[in-house]
């Protein structure tokens, strides 16, 4: 099974920026579709962005569309999701995930997932 390690969470001002990565090991990177979710103090976990095996294809919610991007790197097995323009409200332990599928958005279409990396945007 793929082994998905995540860092790059942390502390940022209002209107900021941060990267996340999120290292994957155990598999064929490229085999994967992946997907970034986060979950707020006492919400659900909820979709940030979806990338597809190839990267060719993206997808994000109206809550973060345009100011996130969802990328990855196949040749060193990484995912990166760049926030920018950063809000109080993204606030949240965020995930990485990967599903067995060519591409996918919900919780049920991703199978491996990370530890979690909190990112806190002060206001």
């Amino acid at each position: 099974q793929v082994q998905l390690v995540e860092s790059g969470g942390g502390l940022v001002q209002v209107g900021g920026s941060l990267r996340l990565s999120c290292v994957a090991s155990g598999r064929t990177f490229g085999s994967y579709a992946m997907g970034w979710f986060r979950q707020g103090s006492g919400k659900e976990r909820d979709i940030v962005a979806a990338i597809s095996q190839s990267g060719r294809f993206t997808n994000y919610p109206d809550s973060v569309k345009g100011r996130f991007a969802i990328s990855r790197d196949n040749a060193k097995n990484t995912l990166y999701l760049q926030m920018n323009s950063l809000k109080p409200e993204d606030t949240a332990v965020y995930y990485c995930a990967a599903s067995n599928l060519r591409m996918g958005y919900y919780y049920t279409d991703y199978t491996y997932w990370g530890q979690g990396t909190q990112v806190t945007v002060s206001s």
